[in-house]
């Protein structure tokens, strides 16, 4: 027999490779190219090219007789070398498949991947890169995935984020081969945690395929969070339990957790900048797929060299069309779109919230069903963005993360922490955002841990090889006297107090709580604030694992109960904002009271010396309804933020309410637990012995 052929096919869409009855169609989006060979590689190695023969729409096609799922592939794009005007089409480079759906190998000689001699805007380089860059593989069609969404209501969501590969590396109750991987994640250990928890939906760091960016890879490092993209549609090989099985187990991960969202990075690839290396993007379609300035350098926006064109059609396509494979083939309920900002910026200009790729994704009749979350910031000052995003989009709160932790840190505004946890309104407005649309955190992946943040003043990031200069210095932590670990049992309770304090507040403000993996047994990083990355021959075991056998079981009772409580009193999951003044049932919905028991008038709100904050909170006409759509309506209570030193606090008493309230949860006991449950009259006085924060009940 001769050399494969490809044949003419039925058109362009869609991109991709999809094996058939007698083949493998395949579409790659290669406008500016005068060729286009697709490139079969058997397991020795050798090569195969074969030229694709038709281009509609810019997009190159045809069908492969004989082609099945397993055979590994590539692209080479013939065409013009004018890298000034972004165009560097390289046949030597051998390219990945933008929308292939699985992927395998890794980087082997990164200078192998340059496509140019010398400089990016010199001659292109002649050196051939096969054998040195990853190759796509076809994939067989999943079909849709068997997942049932269980569609919990944002007033009833609450996310934990975790990292697939720390979550269960050193987990003793999970099968060893099973540790670090998808299917990790369906031990019944770690399903029977997270239920008890009260989690209600698991974020995952990236696992789109991903690569370690240059920089990183040159000090011998790799990275480890994931936020370096390879493929927008492969699930990360390194996460699967059987080599190659991936698509399966990311599958069957989602469908044993009923609900998983992905923390997906649409804003910037692996390639890096000009400079970099040709992967996939850059060697198709740079003026396609990146924001390119007049001289045919990357637009930095990610502060990871480039920026994906988020008003580029092609990009567009691609982002969207990711999107859809993996809500419905792949079962994912929801999205956070880490550095949101950067995707509408058209041409790297101001921020539009109607450009294109939010228009697209917010009118999409399959991807608005879902949960949708944006990083309302990029790398700049202008993308900054924090209540802008859009009415259909949650975002990452910062401004909650940063009150709540300057609050408990030093007692220090109770005017900011007052809107935090009464649902951020003044960042949000009223008339198209809800207060679940906030998501409210105090730590994240990208920071301190909970454990750390009251461990540790600085940063203590020398791991990472960039001699400290990376990671936040703004962090609003502190240390309790020692910097560090300690046994001094005055340190450990005071560091352990803190940290039920800051898990109380985010657990029962009015918005969506996202707890960080690790904070509720006292992970620690070791002052770890930016742990990006790794050694590049660390194992996973050993790749900021998560210490399961010296976790704080006390502490992880303590945020069952938290949750619990959360969960029972719908007058701390608002669906909508607080009026603050007289409604229907002739009275406020919330009422602020200082340490003394009285009412705040304006000018308390500026007085800087106060640690003390109570909200009486009326729980008629919530606006929170069950999923049948039956109005919730709730008892009113008392919250109470006391930062401060031991004091004597006159409960706050809404002046229409003359009967006695109980104490139903106390932070500054181990399981929140009241030492006391005497129904009190309104306007008693009640000891406090530190920081804390309470719930008093109306007693029945």
């Amino acid at each position: 027999m001769g050399p494969a052929v490809a044949r003419s096919d039925a058109g362009p869409f869609p991109l991709g490779a999809f094996p058939g009855d007698d083949g493998t169609r395949f579409a790659v989006h290669a406008p500016h190219g005068s060729r286009v060979q697709l490139c079969l590689i058997d397991d020795a190695g050798r090569e195969e090219r074969i030229d694709l023969p038709d281009k509609t729409y810019g997009v190159w096609h045809g069908a492969v007789p004989g082609v099945r799922p397993g055979q590994r592939y590539g692209y080479r794009v013939h065409g013009a070398w004018q890298p000034r005007t972004g165009l560097r089409a390289n046949p030597h480079k051998l390219l990945l498949d933008p929308w292939g759906r699985q992927l395998t190998g890794d980087i082997g000689d990164t200078a192998r991947l340059l496509g140019y001699e010398r400089t990016p805007f010199g001659d292109a380089s002649t050196v051939d890169s096969l054998g040195h860059t990853p190759l796509s593989v076809v994939a067989d069609n999943p079909g849709r995935a068997r997942h049932n969404r269980p569609g919990t209501p944002w007033e009833q969501t609450v996310i934990y984020e975790l990292h697939v590969g720390s979550y269960t590396a050193r987990h003793p109750a999970v099968p060893e081969q099973w540790r670090g991987t998808y299917l990790g994640l369906t031990a019944p250990a770690v399903l029977e945690h997270l239920v008890g928890l009260g989690v209600t939906a698991v974020e995952l760091l990236p696992v789109h395929a991903f690569l370690t960016e240059p920089p990183v890879r040159d000090r011998g490092m790799r990275n480890h969070w994931g936020y370096s993209t390879a493929s927008y549609f492969a699930p990360h090989p390194g996460y699967a339990a059987t080599p190659g099985n991936e698509i399966a187990e990311f599958r069957t991960m989602v469908d044993t957790l009923h609900e998983a969202g992905l923390d997906v990075v649409y804003n910037h690839t692996c390639e890096w900048s000009v400079d970099g290396p040709h992967v996939s993007w850059r060697g198709l379609d740079a003026p396609g797929y990146y924001l390119l300035d007049a001289t045919g350098h990357d637009i930095d926006l990610t502060g990871c060299g480039n920026t994906v064109d988020g008003s580029s059609p092609v990009a567009v396509r691609m982002i969207c069309d990711s999107l859809r494979y993996w809500a419905t083939e792949m079962g994912v309920d929801g999205f956070r779109f880490d550095l949101a900002s950067a995707l509408a910026r058209p041409r790297g200009g101001d921020f539009d919230p109607r450009a294109a790729v939010f228009t697209a994704i917010t009118t999409d009749p399959v991807l608005t069903r879902l949960k949708l979350i944006a990083e309302p910031w990029d790398a700049t000052l202008p993308g900054y963005q924090l209540g802008n995003i859009g009415p259909q989009w949650s975002e990452w709160n910062d401004r909650y993360r940063d009150s709540v932790r300057r609050f408990w840190a030093r007692g220090a505004g109770i005017r900011e922490v007052a809107s935090r946890l009464a649902g951020s309104e003044d960042l949000y407005g009223r008339h198209t955002h809800r207060p679940w649309m906030s998501i409210n955190f105090v730590t994240a992946h990208d920071g301190f841990t909970m454990a750390d943040l009251v461990s540790y003043r600085r940063k203590h990031n020398e791991a990472n090889g960039e001699q400290g200069r990376d990671g936040s210095d703004n962090n609003e932590s502190v240390d309790h006297g020692v910097e560090g670990p300690t046994d001094d049992p005055r340190i450990v309770a005071a560091r352990a107090r803190h940290v039920r304090a800051l898990l109380a507040t985010l657990l029962l403000s009015t918005g969506t709580p996202m707890l960080l993996a690790g904070d509720e047994f006292g992970h620690s990083q070791g002052g770890n604030n930016n742990a990006y990355c790794v050694p590049a021959d660390v194992p996973v075991r050993d790749a900021w694992p998560l210490d399961w056998e010296h976790a704080d079981q006390e502490l992880v009772e303590f945020v069952r109960q938290t949750l619990r409580l959360r969960k029972v009193v719908p007058v701390l999951r608002q669906g909508r904002f607080f009026d603050g003044r007289a409604r229907q049932v002739g009275y406020p919905d919330l009422v602020w009271f200082g340490a003394d028991g009285r009412e705040l008038q304006e000018a308390d709100w500026l007085d800087e010396n106060r640690r003390t904050l109570q909200a009486w909170v009326d729980g008629s006409q919530l606006g929170t309804v069950t999923r049948a759509g039956v109005p919730l309506t709730d008892s009113s209570g008392l919250l109470v933020l006391h930062a401060g030193g031991p004091t004597t606090l006159t409960l706050g008493r809404a002046e229409w309410y003359h009967g006695a309230m109980v104490c139903a949860f106390d932070s500054s006991s181990v399981d929140g637990e009241p030492a006391d449950l005497t129904p009190l009259p309104a306007g008693s006085t009640f000891p406090l012995t530190g920081p804390t924060l309470l719930v008093f009940r109306i007693a029945t």
